[in-house]
């Protein structure tokens, strides 16, 4: 989550307000670092469309990656 907001350049406030989460939610998913996210299942999926509609591509060929489109 972390790197594909990077990506576009946006703060964790932005990025939770197109989401319509609160921003504690994303600061907690962004902290748990590499490993698999833990969370409520539609939030995730939310953030994961978000992000897809703003221009970037979530990745997982063995290793998870993020890269702009």
């Amino acid at each position: 989550m972390k790197a594909a907001r990077a990506l576009l350049g946006l703060k964790q406030s932005e990025l939770a307000a197109a989401a319509d989460i609160a921003v504690n939610t994303l600061r907690n998913l962004e902290a748990q670092g590499e490993r698999r996210l833990t969370g409520h299942a539609s939030t995730i999926r939310t953030l994961e469309e978000t992000l897809e509609d703003a221009g970037v591509e979530l990745q997982n060929h063995g290793r998870p990656g993020v890269r702009l489109k």
